[in-house]
């Protein structure tokens, strides 16, 4: 092969590449047009929206946004609440509990449970019209728990004392650094025992349970799906499929509608992400190949 043939091979490829960027951009550019010109809502009419709840639950600023938007969006005919948490702040399932309790007196509300829907994460299924778990599901462990560590005597063979000026006898309280006083013990389980009891109060307004009922079952302890359906804490075992029988039956919400996942991130966030990937894959082709593609990413 000479030169000038090798040449034109090295420019061809380099035009084939500058032409696949310009074609993915210029698809990119009209998506995004589109996109942010539909509404909010999506398309394709009714549907039945899935909110997830995994992992920690925290305070979510976007989170409660989404939520607080299925109980607007007319296209929303019954939002399922998929949970797998093993529950998290006091305040961040609080702040989901309003949002759904919102949601449900618009529209129907159902729960699922994964492997886990313990502590806080039992209480963000508590608005639901009806809660499933499956028979082995963690759930339960209704409660407030405040922990913390002292170190004070490891700190005095060290040969470590420290020092402390604080405005009253408990601001610090607890402290890492010296034992729980009296005083302190008493203020701190004052705090513990008023969430504890707005969780027994939210148990029971959402199961229509006594708040003596709850408190026999609200120790702390982890029961198992099967467990806490004779406990009355939730009402029969399944997942979505079952959720979504008897919303049928129940609710009139016919199972060929469509479910979407809550987004909770803003549009052009998900766009730019979803341009990204499109971008990277469209390049990998042309410079690896079809096959080249493969053997890196798989199928």
């Amino acid at each position: 092969m000479g030169r000038m043939e090798a040449d034109q091979i090295i420019d061809r490829r380099r035009l084939k590449r500058r032409l696949t960027l310009w074609r993915v951009l210029a698809v990119l550019g009209f998506t995004a047009v589109i996109w942010m010109a539909w509404p909010a809502g999506g398309v394709g009419g009714d549907y039945v929206a899935r909110l997830d709840i995994r992992g920690t639950i925290a305070d979510d600023r976007r989170l409660i946004l989404a939520i607080d938007q299925l109980a607007t969006n007319d296209a929303v005919r019954a939002v399922i609440v998929a949970i797998d948490s093993p529950g998290g702040s006091v305040a961040g399932g609080e702040a989901i509990h309003a949002a759904l309790t919102r949601v449900a007196a618009a529209r129907p509300v159902v729960a699922t449970m994964g492997a886990t829907a313990a502590s806080a994460g039992y209480m963000v299924a508590l608005p639901a019209a009806r809660i499933f778990a499956r028979e082995g599901t963690l759930t339960g462990s209704i409660g407030v728990i405040l922990q913390t560590f002292e170190a004070s005597d490891l700190l005095a063979r060290l040969g470590v004392r420290p020092e402390t000026i604080a405005s009253g006898p408990l601001k610090d309280q607890p402290s890492p650094f010296r034992p729980l006083t009296e005083e302190g013990r008493a203020a701190l389980n004052l705090v513990v025992q008023d969430m504890y009891g707005q969780f027994v109060r939210m148990v029971a307004a959402g199961r229509r349970m006594s708040e003596d009922a709850v408190r026999a079952v609200a120790d702390g302890r982890v029961l198992s799906g099967a467990r806490a359906r004779d406990a009355g804490l939730v009402d029969a075992m399944g997942g979505e499929r079952e959720a979504r029988a008897w919303l049928a039956e129940a609710r009139d919400v016919p199972l060929t509608l469509p479910v979407r996942a809550v987004e909770t991130r803003p549009r052009f966030e998900r766009l730019l992400a979803t341009g990204t990937e499109s971008l990277a894959r469209a390049l990998a082709i042309e410079w690896l190949g079809p096959a080249g593609l493969r053997a890196v990413m798989g199928p």
